[in-house]
């Protein structure tokens, strides 16, 4: 197959792009390489996450079997307990439904969006 295209970068829906992106630059380690109230992005490496202001952006309900789903991130951490606890502190929280049992653990974002924590994998 013939490759046609690169990623540049994702950009995701936000209420909020500068709490949105601040708080995945902490969560990632990468630099906040924008922000404004309209639009923030994140970068490291020549790859870029970017968060766009939507009025009246609702995150997903969660769990929500019965709603679209939109995307969702999974994050490799060296360890699970020590990264929830941080990234708690830095805004996020923790739903009572956790579908991953041990394999992972599911946080909601500072605007409410989901996102995985899951165990680096060793090798």
């Amino acid at each position: 197959m013939t490759v046609h295209a690169d990623l540049a970068m994702v950009n995701l829906d936000s209420s909020d792009p500068v709490a949105h992106a601040t708080f995945y630059s902490r969560a990632l380690g990468w630099e906040v390489t924008h922000s404004q109230a309209e639009y923030a992005m994140i970068s490291k490496d020549g790859t870029s996450v970017g968060f766009g202001l939507v009025p009246g952006y609702a995150p997903p309900a969660w769990p929500d079997e019965t709603a679209g789903k939109r995307y969702h991130l999974d994050l490799y951490v060296d360890d699970v307990t020590v990264a929830e606890k941080d990234l708690v502190a830095a805004g996020a929280t923790r739903p009572e439904f956790q579908p991953g049992g041990e394999r992972w653990t599911v946080l909601l974002d500072p605007i409410g969006q989901p996102f995985c924590l899951c165990p680096r994998p060793q090798g």
